[in-house]
């Protein structure tokens, strides 16, 4: 991916960022077994904001609190090999489903179904309240990463550390109106097709054809087999997938339109405010996605921070594929 692309995609300055080299640790062999585990210790569910939050949670009551959030088009079990090993190492780990994924519903017919990065950002704070967390470390890549992202740059206050892969992803639709490359504009082939009414009724008729074809994509060398991903897949069948998918890559063209209550919350993303909670950024060294490079998002970062990168054929996501490098790095940022 060229800086180009990094730059306007994410919306950071070239000249406020230029001249900058970060050195990159390189994470090797994974000593937990990916896919070791199936299941989670519990899967429960709270009434939280507007929604119905299905969740997994592992680890002792007195842990610190973890919330690790997903991507598209994944779900909880990216940290199905995470979250006991952070619960063994003394965390207490929460692992919700986003809103139009798996067991997580609104509570009302009559609300929006609206996937803007705002909207994604508060759930994870009306989650936090429901469960009376006061302050945890967030974890998250894709969207889980972006929402972790938002919540530690406007609620630090909230946010012990951030383990964000792909670093700094927050968006703006003004940015994002800017024309790339075409190397580039064709990484997001999928934007322009949900942006279609043909898109639309091709992700609902195909929609675990489709989400199979961007696991393989974003993580070409990662080689799951039917069963990880058909355990994924029923997050899928969510009712409200579809349209919540549809809707967040519309909304970052300016296709649809967000809610008004979000309007104050967008104004602050779009200046790209800095992260100040210690932070350490994660890449795996055959994301497939497209993805900003380190030293494009590096000055975001202005608290403790470091940048590593996972070899070993990793892809974009990256828990489920490396998950002892993620586990280190939430139990790393939580010393720093």
């Amino acid at each position: 991916m060229s800086n180009v692309f990094s730059q306007l995609r994410y919306g950071l300055v070239a000249a406020a960022l230029a001249g900058i080299s970060l050195a990159q640790p390189a994470l090797a062999a994974d000593p937990i077994v990916p896919g070791a585990h199936t299941e989670f210790a519990s899967l429960k569910h709270i009434k939280a904001g507007v929604l119905d939050v299905g969740y997994a949670e592992d680890g002792p009551k007195d842990g610190k609190p973890v919330i690790l959030l997903h991507g598209w088009p994944y779900d909880i079990y990216s940290y199905v090999d995470v979250a006991p090993a952070l619960a063994a190492a003394g965390y207490h780990v929460y692992v919700p489903y986003l809103r139009g994924f798996g067991t997580t519903h609104f509570l009302s017919a009559d609300t929006p179904r609206n996937a803007q990065q705002a909207a994604l950002a508060t759930d994870v704070i009306d989650f936090m309240d429901a469960l009376h967390i006061d302050k945890a470390i967030l974890g998250g890549y894709d969207w889980g990463g972006r929402t972790a992202d938002i919540v530690a740059a406007l609620w630090p206050e909230r946010t012990r550390a951030l383990v964000s892969v792909s670093g700094y992803l927050i968006g703006s639709q003004e940015v994002n109106k800017a024309p790339l490359p075409p190397a580039a504009e064709l990484q997001w082939w999928y934007q322009f097709y949900f942006s279609t009414p043909r898109g639309e009724a091709g992700y609902a008729k195909y929609t675990h054809d489709f989400d199979r074809l961007i696991w393989q994509t974003a993580s070409p060398q990662w080689k799951f087999d039917d069963a990880t991903y058909n355990r994924s897949a029923k997050a899928f069948d969510n009712p409200d997938h579809v349209a919540l998918t549809i809707q967040n890559y519309r909304w970052r063209q300016g296709l649809a339109q967000g809610e008004a209550r979000f309007d104050a919350i967008e104004q602050k993303l779009a200046a790209f405010p800095a992260i100040t909670v210690p932070t350490i950024t994660l890449e795996g060294d055959a994301n497939g996605a497209p993805h900003p490079a380190p030293a494009a998002y590096a000055k975001r970062f202005t608290g403790k921070y470091e940048h590593r990168q996972v070899n070993g054929g990793i892809g974009h996501n990256l828990p489920q594929e490396a998950p002892a490098a993620f586990v280190k790095a939430i139990e790393d940022v939580d010393r720093f």
